[in-house]
């Protein structure tokens, strides 16, 4: 197919073909997006949770959780909710980490799954957008072929097969639009679930380490209670001699 076909369809496909490469366009930004921000998610991800395990092995909780905050990996914000809990837990022996770092997990998904509707609308409604400018077209060519007859014409249908093969485009547009769209989302979607089986699996293990933990640090010391200066100065009257 040649550049002027090329032009010639897309001037014939009007509004419909635009919509349709539109959409094409938007999936494959989508898709480069995710790529960017899912680049090396898993691998950085396990790299950081050995490095907290190993120091939470050994017992220095403080090194562990200034490596979680120095790292740009999407696990580092669930070790820090549980390092978060964990100061606010110490007199209840570590109780509420595992929740904790369950809703952060959670909250990573989301930022991971990001966009991703974006794909899955697409891929679900570029194929009707096309069938509905090929019916538009046939339609179109319908009445074409109405008023050729109304002029005199003999109404063959030379009058009408180029007009509806030129409409069937529209619909070749949207399934290809469509299966791109699908196939960007059941890669991302199968990425996805491997990595998050994995932060699953580095939350679970750092619970279990933060926990132990959490059984042998000492109680957090209570805030002695600040004098009130007005019974002071009573106590002190009263200790005068009359």
């Amino acid at each position: 197919m040649s550049l002027n076909d090329i032009l010639h369809y897309l001037r014939i496909g009007g509004v419909t073909l635009a919509m349709l490469l539109f959409a094409s366009v938007a999936a494959l930004i989508v898709a480069v997006e995710r790529i960017i921000a899912l680049w090396g998610v898993g691998e950085r991800s396990r790299a950081l949770g050995e490095t907290v395990n190993k120091h939470l092995l050994r017992g220095d909780v403080t090194a562990a959780r200034t490596a979680a905050e120095r790292s740009d990996a999407v696990a580092a914000d669930i070790f820090l909710a549980g390092f978060d809990r964990l100061e606010r837990s110490r007199l209840s022996g570590g109780s509420g980490i595992e929740a904790a770092v369950e809703r952060e997990r959670a909250q990573v998904a989301l930022k991971l799954r990001r966009y991703l509707w974006i794909l899955a609308t697409i891929g679900s409604i570029t194929p009707f957008v096309g069938l509905f400018g090929t019916v538009a077209g046939i339609m179109r060519s319908f009445k074409d072929l109405g008023l050729d007859v109304e002029a005199g014409g003999t109404g063959g249908s030379s009058a009408v097969m180029t007009g509806i093969s030129e409409a069937l485009v529209a619909t070749a547009v949207g399934i290809l639009v469509a299966v791109q769209a699908m196939v960007f989302y059941n890669y991302f979607q199968a990425r996805l679930s491997r990595v998050l089986v994995e932060l699953r699996l580095l939350g679970d293990e750092f619970v279990e380490l933060l926990k132990e933990r959490a059984a042998g640090l000492p109680p957090a010391e209570p805030t002695p209670p600040t004098p009130d200066p007005q019974a002071s100065s009573a106590a002190r009257a009263d200790a005068q001699p009359v």
